[in-house]
């Protein structure tokens, strides 16, 4: 019989002992994140890919399924120094501990330059960063959206920001902005933005983060986040880290600004500047107006039928003309006559026939310009006495033979309406026939002498009767 104490500890098998050990690492380090030196990349025919993650000291066996594997965004190699997430677990088979890795990026800013650089000229390619694709930003929207932390500095920049200049409603979306986790929640917001409707759609998104090192800012350059601001409908506005920063969601967006509160400043106007405008274009437009309006009038004013007057200037002056030019023409008549006259041979006979063929010629030219001149008087009479119609007809004394008639007060003046008629002293009315003394119903005035009558006016030659 064995001296050994007896204990009553059940006792675990082999496998019970693996799986609690895996339950307990599992559960304690469910997510870890690690940094390492890849060795002995193997990827199997199913696409799974075996590793080593190594430093100088230690070894971590590690294992990507190939769903993640497909999305790596790079080519594993031995030697290069990656990040990895992931959890631990164990292996049970060879009772070894490993690494399942979720994600896993290259480590160093080198590494992620190169990356960056090779991501970049993919994207490029295949027209992700063309203008045709950019979109106009609306002048004044209503609703904006922002994709950032809801906490920090960056939210409140652009919220004191936009507040200032012209404030509109905000809409955030909350996001990580850094991290493994942080590309698929700006990918959420882009997209959850966009699938909104009514009311509470953006009409611009902002997505914004402040500045860091490239491994802060990449998230933004991941291809889920990048093909997520390409595919927005709504116009996006990138404002990650600083004015020296660039990620390769500032080449699709459709605009870039250079920190977050650059961006809440491309977003909206200045609202006080926008008054100041609006008022100086009013001024503008109330200027022009005046300018049309006065052009208006005067081309009114010039078409419009002129005064009687000049309806008979032209005839009058082309009748003083004819009137002037007769004797004119006669006069010159008779001095090539004279010439003529002056040039014969003065001679009885030839004398007596050359008078005679004058006085031939004076009378066949009397004969031909008696009735000419006589037409063209009658012509003048008949034009003379239809523009004197046209002047009476436009005349005030045709319409006061029409039944009308003028009222004056006693200074003289037009009367136009009953108010001034009722206040006068005494009116004066002028029909077509002669005038009229007139005392208003009710004026405190006296009623006016009465009118002188005319005097006849004498014959001439005769002498006035003294009775």
């Amino acid at each position: 019989m064995s001296d050994a104490p007896v204990s009553n500890d059940p006792a675990l098998s082999v496998s019970d002992l693996a799986a609690s050990l895996k339950r307990t690492i599992e559960t304690n380090y469910d997510h870890v994140v690690v940094r390492g030196e890849l060795g002995r990349v193997t990827i199997a025919r199913s696409g799974h890919m075996y590793c080593d993650l190594k430093d100088d000291k230690a070894v971590l066996n590690t294992v990507m399924w190939k769903g993640q594997v497909d999305r790596l965004p790079f080519r594993p190699e031995e030697g290069l120094e990656v990040i990895a997430t992931g959890k631990l677990s164990i292996y049970a088979g060879r009772s070894n501990y490993q690494m399942i890795a979720a994600s896993m990026r290259p480590a160093g800013a080198g590494a992620l330059m190169a990356l960056l650089e090779e991501r970049k000229k993919k994207l490029a390619a295949e027209g992700l960063f063309a203008a045709e694709h950019k979109k106009q930003l609306p002048f004044l929207p209503r609703t904006i959206g922002v994709v950032t932390s809801p906490t920090g500095a960056v939210i409140r920049d652009i919220l004191h920001r936009i507040r200032d200049r012209f404030p509109v409603r905000v809409i955030v979306w909350p996001a990580l902005v850094q991290g493994d986790s942080a590309a698929a929640q700006i990918t959420a917001g882009i997209k959850g933005f966009n699938a909104m409707t009514g009311a509470d759609r953006p009409d611009v998104l902002i997505v914004a983060r402040g500045g860091g090192s490239i491994e802060d800012l990449w998230p933004f350059n991941e291809e889920i986040v990048v093909r997520a601001a390409f595919e927005s409908e709504i116009p996006l506005i990138s404002a990650v880290g600083h004015e020296t920063d660039t990620t390769l969601i500032d080449y699709v967006s459709d605009a870039r600004a250079p920190t977050p509160t650059g961006a809440a400043e491309i977003a909206v106007p200045v609202r006080q500047e926008l008054l100041l405008q609006t008022s100086e274009a009013g001024e503008r437009l109330k200027r022009a107006l005046a300018r049309r309006t006065g052009q208006a009038k005067d081309k009114l004013t010039a078409a419009r039928l002129p005064r009687p007057e000049s309806l008979l200037q032209t005839k009058r002056q082309r009748l003083d003309y004819a009137a002037a030019t007769l004797p004119r023409a006669a006069l010159a008549l008779t001095q090539k006559a004279r010439v003529r006259l002056s040039r014969l041979t003065i001679s009885p006979a030839s004398l007596r026939s050359e008078i005679r063929t004058s006085k031939q010629r004076l009378r066949d030219v009397a004969v031909r310009a008696w009735p000419a001149l006589t037409r063209l008087m009658q012509q003048r009479e008949t034009a003379l006495a239809t523009q004197g119609k046209l002047l009476e007809t436009l005349s005030y004394q045709s319409t006061l033979k029409r039944g009308y008639a003028l009222v004056r007060d006693d200074a003289g003046k037009l009367v136009r309406s009953a108010g001034p008629a009722a206040s006068a002293a005494s009116l004066k009315i002028s029909f077509a026939d002669g005038d009229v003394t007139a005392v208003p119903t009710g004026s405190s005035g006296s009623p006016p002498a009465p009118a002188s009558k005319p005097t006849k006016a004498k014959p001439k030659g005769q002498q006035g009767s003294l009775f």
